[in-house]
């Protein structure tokens, strides 16, 4: 916990305790994303940072609008009534005033949206990485067990091999739960499978406690989900490798034919029609083809299992 964190944890802290089921999502992704930030720390962090950001944009443009007179800008034709016509007079003060009071929610609200989503996209990514390496960690897991080595010592093993990802992250904190909260391995199973991100993992954990507790053979059963596991992964890439041809073959579609095709269309028409600024022609090239490259490029990497 660093002097910020500290800061505003001296300062909402307290009444954060009390809001401990109102938040109980965060505190779960909190702990999924194993953030080592305790809630009472973050919630506190997201609520005063949201002000200060807040404050700090609503302060500048209020500035910027002030400075440039940005109301005056605003011209209206027409009626008004009596009392508009009476405020116009004022309008600097009311457009500033409006600025920042806009300002200070939009950029204030935004922040602590953030916040309060972040611990949700890390468990997130954090599921996708465990779900991609668990077929070869259950494969690692396999081989230590048929080699006689005792369960709790195979966690910390694997544990101890970041080559397996956040599926290594798991291990060491069932390792953790053994070696220094002193418990048992059922225990420390139970415990992780509660908090894993992964259903994937929560799945191999059960039914290790499972296995463990009604006595049967432990190394069979992890051939077994090894086995399973495989299968399934191979599954997910095929899909993954069709999935991926078919948004190829979108994109080609509609990114390069189509927006081809607008561009050929609407320069005949400009020409034809003596329209020396085509706006529809500037939007597709400068807001459809980049806007659509990079939607497409944000789908294939949400969908893109990690390596």
């Amino acid at each position: 916990m660093n002097s910020f964190e500290r800061f505003c944890f001296n300062l909402l802290g307290r009444r954060m305790k009390e809001k401990r089921e109102k938040y109980s999502q965060i505190r779960n992704d909190l702990i999924s994303a194993r953030m080592k930030t305790p809630f009472e720390v973050y919630i506190s962090t997201a609520i005063v940072s949201s002000v200060i950001v807040g404050l700090v944009t609503a302060v500048c443009l209020g500035l910027l609008c002030w400075v440039l007179k940005l109301p005056y800008l605003i011209k209206y034709k027409g009626e008004v009534p009596a009392g508009a016509l009476f405020l116009s007079q004022y309008g600097l003060v009311l457009g500033t005033i409006f600025v920042f009071i806009f300002s200070l929610l939009v950029f204030g609200g935004m922040t602590y949206v953030i916040f309060l989503a972040y611990p949700s996209v890390v468990a997130g990514n954090r599921r996708r990485n465990i779900d991609a390496t668990i077929p070869y960690a259950i494969n690692y897991i396999t081989s230590m067990s048929t080699a006689g080595i005792t369960p709790a010592e195979i966690f910390r093993l694997l544990g101890d091999s970041p080559i397996y990802g956040e599926s290594s992250v798991e291990a060491r904190y069932i390792a953790r739960e053994i070696d220094i909260f002193g418990r048992d391995l059922i225990d420390a199973l139970r415990i992780v499978s509660a908090s894993t991100p992964s259903q994937r993992m929560k799945e191999f954990l059960q039914g290790a406690m499972a296995s463990i507790s009604s006595g049967g053979n432990l190394t069979e059963y992890f051939r077994t989900k090894a086995g399973q596991y495989a299968l399934e992964n191979r599954q997910s890439q095929k899909m993954f490798l069709d999935t991926l041809a078919l948004i190829a073959e979108s994109y080609v579609t509609a990114m390069v034919a189509g927006t081809l095709f607008l561009i050929i269309l609407q320069s005949i028409m400009s020409v034809l029609g003596g329209d020396s600024k085509p706006i529809f022609l500037y939007v597709v090239i400068y807001l459809i083809i980049p806007f659509g490259t990079m939607m497409f490029i944000i789908l294939i990497s949400s969908m893109t299992p990690e390596s």
